[in-house]
């Protein structure tokens, strides 16, 4: 997913035979963004192609605000909230969404815990009365908690230790991360899930579960005078939580080692190889550095017109695949990511080599005029294809306003990336992709091992 969207884009007529101008009107329906009494914010994306409508609400709570010793308990309360309240015994909210042949889910990041349903116009004023009751009327008792803490200790093990590749991510991030909690994984060390209690859930709905809390973001066939007065009579009725204090996590300190991050196995059958390194997001950058890691990661490893990918893949024939990915949408600094798998015959050190050698190009060379505008394009392009879904729409805006942005930034990102220059490009490589304080890493079959090095 990408940082931010816009909300709505066309494209013009050709430049050149391969760049391609895009231009940003007006929407044709605005953004609705408003705040209810007890502190509860609003954003409404009115999009009225399909008689569909997409709800998800937004708590500004997430794995890096746990508390120390409790790690996965924001995910594990994702789970409890399909538990019943007083009103609605469980499995009530989920048998009306599927009676109307609606979707509902959740999902929990660093940063924030979302719950979302799609069903039709008719159907919200409904979906908010559910939300809302489960908001602050849970019920958590032993009897709810034991089992379900059951499930997810057999997610984890489903998800990372039965997935050498989703190990290996774990490991690294604890790498990568010295002192600050994005280096706890989200699901949570298991050690300390086998732990978890009612005391801990209850503990952490009380303090996080609340409007002044959330956002809730509605996106869909719906006009914004219907969602205040929807929302204020369900959500509106609740009472405002305590006042939560800013949320300042531990930073990192300075880095300065090369550190390294080894993962043999015998279920690898092809060798992966990434690098990262720890750096600012759209919530902590100076103007314009986010947009131009975006950039840059667009450049290096955006797709099969990369410098990777056309390098690597296409020109040397050394590996099966290879990108980036720049992790933008973070409330703290966030990362950047170099990856690549070699094929046939070659090494995974020559597919490190390689990547190394498209950075230091760009550090040391910059890029070209022509690759910066048509990797604009791209980045702004990928913005039309978001709207054609409410559900990514809701979760671009969602995600920039749970993370302390706001729905303008959102609106603006297209205009920001436009005034990127390759110069700024160049400046956030040479500044962050250091590779003296980088971490690099290696998911090898477990014969590799015993060779050292080179035999990668």
């Amino acid at each position: 997913m990408r940082a931010f969207a816009l909300s709505m884009v066309v494209l013009q007529s050709l430049m050149t035979s391969e760049v391609a101008a895009v231009e940003v009107p007006r929407p044709e329906a605005e953004i609705a963004n408003f705040m209810l009494t007890n502190g509860m914010e609003v954003v409404v994306i009115p999009d009225h192609r399909a008689p569909i409508v997409t709800q998800m609400v937004w708590y500004k709570v997430g794995s890096a605000d746990e508390p120390p010793g409790k790690s996965g308990i924001a995910h594990f309360l994702e789970h409890l909230m399909f538990k019943g309240t007083k009103t609605h015994p469980p499995g009530e909210f989920g048998a009306k969404v599927a009676e109307i042949g609606g979707e509902e889910n959740a999902f929990t990041s660093s940063d924030y815990t979302a719950y979302y349903q799609t069903v039709t116009p008719e159907a919200l004023g409904t979906m908010m009365e559910f939300e809302a009751d489960r908001m602050r009327h849970l019920v958590l008792t032993d009897a709810v908690i034991l089992p379900e803490r059951d499930v997810i200790l057999e997610e984890r093990r489903w998800r990372v230790e039965n997935n050498p590749v989703q190990l290996l991510e774990e490991e690294m991030q604890a790498t990568l991360y010295q002192n600050h909690p994005y280096r706890i994984p989200t699901l949570g060390w298991m050690h300390e899930m086998e732990q978890l209690n009612c005391g801990d859930a209850l503990a952490f709905y009380d303090r996080y579960y609340a409007p002044n809390n959330a956002v809730l973001v509605v996106a869909g066939d719906v006009d914004a005078g219907t969602v205040w007065r929807l929302a204020d009579k369900t959500f509106g009725a609740l009472p405002r939580g305590q006042d939560l204090p800013e949320r300042v996590r531990p930073r990192e300190p300075e880095q300065n080692t090369k550190r390294t991050v080894v993962l043999t196995d015998r279920r690898v059958t092809v060798p992966t190889y990434e690098k990262s390194w720890v750096t600012t997001s759209y919530g902590t950058a100076e103007p314009g550095e986010a947009e131009a890691l975006d950039i840059l990661s667009e450049i290096l490893g955006g797709g099969n017109r990369s410098r990777i990918y056309q390098q690597l893949v296409v020109k040397q024939g050394i590996a099966s695949s290879g990108g980036a990915y720049f992790n933008g949408t973070s409330l703290d600094p966030s990362s950047f990511t170099l990856y690549g798998s070699p094929r046939g015959e070659a090494k995974i050190d020559a597919v490190e080599d390689a990547i190394d050698a498209e950075v230091r190009k760009i550090i040391e060379y910059g890029v070209t005029d022509v690759e910066l505008e048509k990797a604009k394009n791209r980045l702004v392009r990928s913005m039309v294809f978001a709207r054609d879904s409410q559900f990514g729409m809701a979760n671009i805006y969602g995600a920039a306003v749970a993370t302390g942005n706001t729905a303008y930034d959102v609106d603006e990102w297209p205009l920001r990336i436009r005034a990127v220059t390759a110069a700024e490009v160049q400046a956030v490589a040479r500044k962050y992709l250091n590779p003296d304080r980088s971490v690099a890493a290696y998911l090898l079959p477990r014969e590799s091992a015993a060779a050292g090095d080179k035999s990668r």
